[in-house]
C-alpha cells in the first residue's frame, strides 16, 4: 500500500454546483486559499459550463486566475466540451477533466452527447492540448462517470467501461479516473473494476477515484482503492455535493474524515488536519444553514493524534 496519497478537493466545483445558493466569489477565494495553506495540493476550483445551466460556476475564470497565484497548488477545472476546454486553457488551468458517462443515457442527459460524440469531443480536446506550447499544456484526464452504476440504467457492464476507457486513451488523454457518480460502489466492485481497467490501459494510467458516501461506503471504497495502488482520491470539505443530473446521488466523501483516516494509518497526505478543520468556518459563514457533514469535525481529534511522518 502506498505511503502517501494526493487528496484532490472538489468542493468548490462538485460541492457548490449542488448547492442552490451561489457562494460569493471572495468567499470561494478565501476557501481555496485556506485549504491550500492547510496543505491541500490539488483543488478542483470550478467548471466551465454555461452560467444559464449552473450559475454557481459563473465566476470560474476569475477563480482559476486567482488560484493560479497560490504557490504549490495544482488548479483543476472541469470542462464539459471543447469550448469549456478552450476557456480553461486560456485561464492557465494546470489540469482539465471532462466527465465521460459510462451510461449512455446519463451522458445524453448530462452533456447531450452519446458515446460516439463524446469520444469525438475528447479527441478534439486532446488535440487542442497537444497544440499548446510545451510547458503550457494542462494535464488532461477523463473521469469515467457512472462507472459503478447509473440511476437511469442501473448496472453498467464492466466490459463496456473497459472498452470506453481504452477508447478515451486512444483519443489522446493522459489518463482516466473512475467516478462513483451515483454512490452505488462497493469495495469488491472497486477492486474488480480498477484491476480490469488497469489491465486494459496500463497500471500508471488509472490513478484517481472519485467516490461518494451516499450509502456509507465511501471510506471502505477508499481502502479498496488503496490496496489496488490508487494514489489520488477526490473529496469535498464537509461532504458538500453530488451530481445534480443523477437524482439521489448526494454525498461526496468528507475531506476531513478522509484525511484523518489516512493520517491515522500512517499514510501521508501533506495536510495539516487542524488547519483543515478551521476551513469549515469559511464555508459555514458563506453558506449559512447549509448542512456540513463529517464525523471527525464533530468528534474532534483523538488525544495524542499524530499525523503521518513525511
Amino acid at each position: 500500500m502506498t505511503k502517501s496519497v494526493t487528496i484532490s478537493e472538489v468542493g468548490p466545483r462538485d460541492g457548490l454546483q449542488s448547492v442552490d445558493r451561489v457562494m460569493a466569489t471572495e468567499a470561494k477565494k478565501a476557501w481555496i486559499k485556506a485549504e491550500a495553506e492547510a496543505g491541500v495540493s490539488e483543488i478542483e476550483v470550478g467548471s466551465f459550463v454555461p452560467p444559464s445551466l449552473l450559475p454557481q460556476m459563473a465566476d470560474t475564470a476569475e477563480i482559476v486566475t486567482f488560484a493560479k497565484t497560490i504557490p504549490n497548488l495544482d488548479v483543476v477545472a472541469l470542462v464539459p466540451n471543447l469550448k469549456g476546454a478552450e476557456r480553461a486553457i486560456a485561464c492557465g488551468a494546470d489540469k482539465i477533466s471532462i466527465p465521460f458517462s459510462m451510461s449512455e443515457t446519463h451522458s445524453i442527459n448530462n452533456v447531450r452527447k452519446d458515446h460516439v460524440a463524446m469520444i469525438a469531443e475528447i479527441k478534439a480536446i486532446a488535440d487542442l492540448v497537444a497544440q499548446q506550447p510545451e510547458g503550457q499544456r494542462p494535464h488532461f484526464e477523463v473521469g469515467l462517470s457512472t462507472a459503478f452504476g447509473c440511476t437511469m440504467e442501473g448496472p453498467v457492464p464492466d466490459d463496456q467501461i473497459v472498452r470506453l476507457a481504452v477508447a478515451a486513451m486512444e483519443a489522446g488523454v493522459a489518463e482516466v479516473g473512475l467516478s462513483d457518480t451515483t454512490g452505488y460502489a462497493n469495495p469488491a466492485q472497486v477492486t474488480r473494476l480498477v484491476r480490469k481497467v488497469k489491465a486494459a490501459i496500463g497500471a500508471n494510467k488509472l490513478n484517481t477515484l472519485h467516490l461518494h458516501n451516499t450509502r456509507g461506503l465511501g471510506l471502505a471504497n477508499v481502502m479498496a482503492g488503496l490496496a489496488e495502488g490508487i494514489t489520488t482520491f477526490d473529496s469535498s470539505l464537509g461532504g458538500l455535493g453530488g451530481c445534480p443530473f443523477a437524482p439521489g446521488a448526494s454525498g461526496n466523501i468528507v475531506t476531513e474524515d478522509l484525511v484523518f483516516m489516512l493520517e491515522a494509518m500512517g499514510i501521508d497526505t501533506g495536510i495539516d488536519l487542524e488547519k483543515l478543520l478551521k476551513v469549515r468556518d469559511i464555508v459555514a459563514e458563506a453558506l449559512p444553514g447549509e448542512p456540513l457533514y463529517g464525523f471527525t469535525p464533530d468528534a474532534g481529534l483523538p488525544l495524542g493524534f499524530e499525523k503521518a511522518a513525511a
